[in-house]
């Protein structure tokens, strides 16, 4: 997957889980997890998300790269 193929998919996941998400309101390196308001379970629903749509495994250490659009995009693209 190339980066902007990856970016749509955290948008859609995203999208999954705040179906009222205003992607006009968060920039690309907006801090998603606080705009949206994700609580820890819904924040764990997107890593599921993202690792069933990416098809690749997302472990706890990489979670810390899953706060922004961008360095959620670059990270999975490192990884698929």
């Amino acid at each position: 997957m190339n980066r902007d193929q990856v970016l749509l998919l955290v948008r859609e996941a995203l999208t999954e889980i705040v179906p009222d998400a205003d992607f006009t309101k968060i920039g690309p390196d907006t801090a998603f997890r606080e705009a949206l308001e994700l609580d820890s379970l819904d924040f764990l629903n997107l890593v599921e998300r993202l690792t069933e749509h990416a098809d690749c495994r997302i472990d706890e250490d990489g979670y810390p790269r899953l706060t922004t659009l961008n360095s959620a995009a670059a990270f999975l693209a490192e990884r698929t």
